[in-house]
């Protein structure tokens, strides 16, 4: 072969090594790109979940979260901990987006329960509030009954008991069943007053008492 043969067949391999290298460096830049892209994505991410979680804690009465302060002079310009040196960035960033992923899983969950009240969370609030002011009236009959054996044995007269059932004991299991809707029976993410069911609650608190008195009364006698 002569040498000029020998000098075009050198062009030619190192055109051809030229033309490989151009593509590897066009894919070593696309892949770059991609990775800075994906980091980008992953980073917004965090944030917002950074953001809503925040938003969570204020609305159960946490302080928001503060970064960690840095350990040493130069732990604000010092690189991350790596995961080793000859780890593929790609599957680094796959990783983290499997972790965002969780943890928007697991943020939903949170807000799952948060749009529950902390009473009876399962129940309808129609349910609940039945529940509560029955809870209430229940309790303001015992009352009602200690006022019985104190009006029997002359602790308390009988006006006194009386304007005790009738107005005072359903009024005050009106007013502990509307506070206890309104303090356990309400979302940490609600953003509007739940409804109490004031006239059913009223209701329920209003003829519970007397009844349950009236009721000891037929007792009574029936048992005479």
């Amino acid at each position: 072969m002569s040498t000029f043969d020998e000098y075009a067949a050198a062009v030619r391999q190192l055109s051809v090594q030229v033309r490989e290298g151009e593509r590897g460096a066009a894919a070593e830049a696309e892949r770059r790109r991609r990775l800075h892209t994906g980091v980008a994505q992953v980073g917004q991410r965090l944030a917002a979940q950074g953001q809503r979680l925040d938003q969570l804690g204020e609305a159960v009465g946490l302080p928001p979260a503060t970064a960690p302060a840095p350990d040493g002079p130069d732990a604000a310009t010092g690189p991350p901990a790596s995961t080793g040196s000859d780890a593929d960035p790609g599957v680094v960033l796959e990783e983290a987006r499997r972790l965002v992923d969780e943890a928007d899983l697991r943020t939903r969950e949170v807000e799952a329960l948060a749009a529950r009240p902390e009473l009876l969370p399962t129940w309808s609030p129609a349910a609940r509030a039945v529940a509560v002011y029955v809870a209430c009236a229940a309790a303001g009959v015992l009352l009602m009954l200690v006022l019985v054996v104190a009006s029997g044995v002359g602790l308390v007269s009988g006006f006194t008991l009386g304007a005790w059932i009738c107005a005072g004991l359903p009024v005050l299991s009106f007013a502990a069943g509307w506070l206890i809707l309104g303090r356990w029976g309400r979302p940490a993410l609600a953003t509007v007053e739940p409804p109490r069911f004031v006239p059913l609650g009223f209701v329920i608190c209003v003829a519970l008492v007397p009844t349950a008195y009236c009721a000891s009364l037929l007792l009574v006698r029936f048992l005479r």
